[in-house]
C-alpha cells in the first residue's frame, strides 16, 4: 500500500520503532481501507457477524494451543477485544502523547491484520480523517487540522477520539463478553491506560505518562469509568513501585487463576509487589 506522510506519521514511526511488533501504516484519502487476506475492518467487527466470529475463531484457537483447554465464549470475546482496542488506543493516544496532535479514526478508517509474519501484535491501517492540535503548532496549516483552545481541550478531543472509535465496536463486541455499558466502558478505560503506560515506558517517560493520563482521566468523564487510578506500592527496601487498579478484568484468571496480572482488581497489594518486582528482575 502506498504510505502517506502526514501529520501523524512521526508519532507512527517513533511508535514503530519501541514497539516494533506493532505496524502502521497510513492510507491517503483516496486509498481503500484493506479488507480479506487476514486485514479485517473496524466497521466489520462492529456489525458483530461472521467476520466477528472469524476473528474471535483466532483467539479460540490460540487460548486451545497455548493453555490446552478451552476458554468460554465470553472469555474468548474479551481477549480479541483487548487485543484489537490496545492497538487501536495507541494510534490516537501516541500522537497526542509525542506531538501533542489527536487524530480522528471512525470505525471505518482503520483496519486491522493480526496474522502478519513477524509482527507479534500485528498490523493497522488508518486513514485520519482529520486531527485537532494546539495553537502554534505547525501542522495546523495541513488540511484536516482543527485548532483548539489548549491542553484541556485537547484532553476533550481524545476522549472523543477514543469514543468515536470505540463505541461502535464495543457495540458489536458486547453481547458476545456478555457484558454491557459501564462493564465495556471500563474496559476502554483500562486500554487507553495501560497501552499508553506500556508505550511510555519503552520510551523511558512513565513518569509523565501517569501525570498526563491522570489529566486526561481524572473521573467522571463518560463514558469513562473510573480514573487512571495510579498508585504507589513499596518494594521490600522501601522503594517505590508504581501500579494502578482496573476498572475491569480481562478474564484471565478463567484459564490461569493463580497468574493475574500486577493491576487486576483480584490481585492483592502483596502480590502486586512480587509481580512487580520480578518483572523487574
Amino acid at each position: 500500500m502506498p504510505v502517506a506522510r502526514t501529520a501523524l506519521t512521526d508519532a507512527y514511526t517513533r511508535l514503530s520503532e519501541v514497539l516494533p511488533g506493532l505496524g502502521v501504516t497510513e492510507l491517503a484519502a483516496a486509498d481503500e481501507v484493506p479488507s480479506g487476506g487476514g486485514w479485517v475492518t473496524a466497521a466489520s467487527l462492529a456489525a458483530g457477524g461472521t467476520e466477528l466470529a472469524a476473528f474471535l475463531a483466532w483467539d479460540e484457537a490460540q487460548v486451545l494451543r497455548d493453555y490446552g483447554q478451552r476458554a468460554r465464549p465470553d472469555v474468548i470475546a474479551s481477549f480479541g477485544l483487548h487485543r484489537y482496542a490496545w492497538p487501536a488506543c495507541l494510534l490516537i493516544t501516541v500522537p497526542w502523547f509525542l506531538h501533542r496532535r489527536v487524530p480522528r479514526h471512525p470505525a471505518a478508517h482503520v483496519s486491522y491484520d493480526r496474522t502478519a509474519a513477524g509482527l507479534p501484535l500485528g498490523r493497522m491501517a488508518v486513514r485520519a480523517a482529520s486531527f485537532a492540535c494546539l495553537p502554534g503548532d505547525p501542522a495546523a496549516a495541513l488540511p484536516g487540522a482543527r485548532v483548539v483552545a489548549d491542553e484541556e481541550a485537547l484532553r476533550a478531543e481524545v476522549r472523543a477520539a477514543v469514543a468515536e472509535h470505540l463505541e461502535p465496536v464495543l457495540a458489536g463486541f458486547g453481547p458476545r463478553m456478555r457484558r454491557r455499558g459501564r462493564a465495556l466502558w471500563g474496559m476502554a478505560t483500562d486500554e487507553v491506560v495501560e497501552g499508553l503506560w506500556y508505550v511510555a515506558h519503552l520510551l523511558g517517560e512513565q513518569e509523565r505518562a501517569r501525570h498526563e493520563l491522570e489529566l486526561l482521566l481524572p473521573g467522571a468523564t463518560r463514558p469513562y469509568v473510573g480514573k487512571a487510578a495510579f498508585r504507589e506500592l513499596k518494594g521490600p527496601d522501601g522503594a517505590p513501585l508504581h501500579t494502578r487498579d482496573r476498572a475491569s478484568c480481562c478474564m484471565f484468571y478463567t484459564l490461569r487463576p493463580e497468574d493475574t496480572c500486577a493491576t487486576c482488581p483480584r490481585t492483592c497489594d502483596a502480590d502486586r509487589v512480587d509481580k512487580l518486582l520480578a518483572a523487574a528482575g
